[in-house]
C-alpha cells in the first residue's frame, strides 16, 4: 500500500481546496466505475484519486472542468432534454401549419377578388376608407 500525502500532491495542484475538489471529483468518478490509471493496492477510491493526481496519470483540466460542471446550478437532465426537444418539434410543426393556413387562406382570397373581378365588381379596402 502506498502512501500519499498533500505534499506529493501541491507539486501538481499549487491550492490545497482546489487539490480537494479534484479528487473528491475523481473519486466519484472511480466510485461510478470509471477506470483507473494505477493499481489500486487495496487502497480507497480518494487514496487512489490523490496517488493519481500525485503522479499526473489523470487530466487534471479535465477534473477541473468536470468539477466546475458539478456544482452548476442548471443540468438539463436526459429526459428534460428530450421533452424539450419534443416541444421544439411539435411547436415547429404547429409554425408549419400555421404557414400553411395562411398560405391557403391567402390563396382563397385571390381566388374569390378574381371572381368578383371577373363579375365586373371590385372589393374596396374598407381600411383605405376609413377616415379619423
Amino acid at each position: 500500500m502506498a502512501r500519499v500525502t498533500v505534499e506529493d500532491c501541491v507539486k501538481m495542484v499549487n491550492n490545497r481546496f482546489e487539490l480537494v475538489a479534484l479528487s473528491a471529483q475523481r473519486a466519484k468518478q472511480i466510485a461510478s466505475g470509471a477506470a483507473l490509471t494505477l493499481d489500486r493496492d487495496n487502497d480507497k477510491d480518494a487514496v487512489v484519486a490523490l496517488r493519481e493526481i500525485a503522479e499526473s496519470t489523470v487530466d487534471l483540466e479535465i477534473l477541473r472542468n468536470e468539477s466546475i460542471s458539478s456544482y452548476s446550478s442548471y443540468k438539463m437532465s436526459e429526459s428534460m432534454a428530450a421533452r424539450q426537444e419534443e416541444e421544439n418539434s411539435l411547436a415547429d410543426e404547429i409554425h408549419e401549419t400555421f404557414s400553411d393556413m395562411r398560405s391557403l387562406r391567402d390563396a382563397r382570397d385571390d381566388d374569390v377578388e378574381e371572381e368578383f373581378e371577373d363579375a365586373g365588381m371590385s372589393f374596396i379596402d374598407m381600411d383605405e376608407d376609413v377616415q379619423d
